[in-house]
């Protein structure tokens, strides 16, 4: 089984960069969608196997590159793009709709979506980077996981750590708005854990209250991607399942007014909608 690693990829890299500006991902106007082709017998009778032993020397090079302060904006943009390659070349086919909302101001935003897995943290800066500098809000603790971290600390994100919500809320405006002023755009994905169902009354406001407080817009984001599964034992760690299709779809942009909570049912409504078109 070949693997294919950040190199493999530049070719690609390239050739999207040159067809569409900016952007990593070949985007058409109706979004990118992965195109059809044949599946390896081994990546096809094992993805799980197949995807995770692309991961790890991922991973490891990422790493090793945050490690000695290599790991810039460009590059995560692209072992970004690598993960989505090897989801794809085992079989998972993503769509994406609705980026170019992205595009449509000066200032930076607040990007507010739910969260089914770790795809969508390891999958979204290839599709935002390019054309917004951005970064995560995160759990603490992935600041310690093995290897992992490197890449994680050299993003700069807000980690919180979910046992204070008082002290979660002022640690977010304040690194949030930070950030927001230095032109760096904010991922937030308000639940308190990942799941793959979608409950409004644990969607909480935190997103909606940084974006009022620092003066920039909202892009709301549906994300459907358990097709990365969680684990038994391991929750970052569950098998890939080709059979469910990855979607990503951002809405138009929403600025705050008043105290925001028109905006953030505005949100939760984009968010339901989406799923229940993809059949959740």
């Amino acid at each position: 089984m070949k693997l294919q690693t950040l190199t493999d990829l530049s070719g690609c890299e390239t050739s999207c960069k040159k067809s569409q500006g900016g952007h990593l991902l070949p985007c058409s106007s109706e979004g990118y969608h992965t195109i059809p082709r044949k599946i390896p017998f081994l990546e096809r009778t094992f993805p799980t196997a197949g995807f995770y032993s692309r991961l790890f020397l991922l991973v490891c090079q990422s790493s090793f590159q945050a490690k000695r302060g290599r790991y810039d904006d460009n590059t995560w943009g692209k072992s970004s793009l690598a993960v989505l390659r090897a989801l794809e070349r085992v079989g998972v086919t993503i769509e994406v709709t609705g980026a170019e909302h992205i595009e449509q101001f000066d200032t930076p935003c607040v990007i507010i979506g739910n969260h089914m897995s770790l795809l969508e943290t390891l999958v979204l800066p290839c599709i935002i980077q390019p054309v917004r500098k951005v970064t995560f809000i995160v759990k603490e603790s992935l600041l310690h996981y093995p290897i992992f971290r490197h890449v994680m600390r050299s993003r700069n994100p807000i980690a919180v750590g979910r046992d204070n919500p008082r002290h979660d809320l002022r640690t977010v405006l304040e690194g949030g708005v930070d950030r927001l002023n230095r032109g760096i755009s904010i991922i937030v994905f308000p639940q308190t854990t990942r799941t793959t169902s979608f409950d409004p009354a644990g969607f909480n406001s935190i997103g909606v209250k940084l974006a009022q407080k620092a003066g920039v817009p909202i892009i709301p984001a549906a994300l459907l991607t358990d097709a990365w599964e969680n684990g038994k034992y391991f929750k970052d760690l569950g098998k890939i399942n080709p059979a469910k299709k990855v979607r990503f779809a951002f809405g138009e942009p929403i600025w705050v007014s008043g105290r925001g909570s028109a905006e953030h049912q505005a949100i939760i409504r984009f968010i339901g909608g989406k799923l229940e078109d993809w059949g959740r």
